[in-house]
C-alpha cells in the first residue's frame, strides 16, 4: 500500500504506508511509479505477514 503525492512541477512522490519509506521522488509517470513500488521490499510488511502465518499455523495445531 502506497501514498502518492504530486509535486508542483507535475512529478510524483510515493511512500510505503507500512514502513513510511520514500520509495521514489520526482517521478514523471504512473508507470514508473508502479515499477518502483513493485520493487520495494518492505521489512515491516514481511514481518507482519510472517507473524500472521505463524499465528495461523498455531491456531490450526490447537484446533486439531
Amino acid at each position: 500500500m502506497y501514498s502518492r503525492t504530486q509535486n508542483e512541477n507535475g512529478t510524483y512522490n510515493t511512500r510505503c504506508l507500512y514502513c513510511f519509506m520514500t520509495i521514489a521522488s520526482a517521478v514523471e509517470t504512473d508507470r514508473e511509479l508502479a515499477r518502483l513500488e513493485a520493487r520495494h521490499i518492505c521489512p515491516e510488511r514481511a514481518l507482519a505477514e510472517l507473524l500472521a502465518m505463524e499465528i495461523a499455523i498455531e491456531s490450526r495445531k490447537q484446533a486439531s
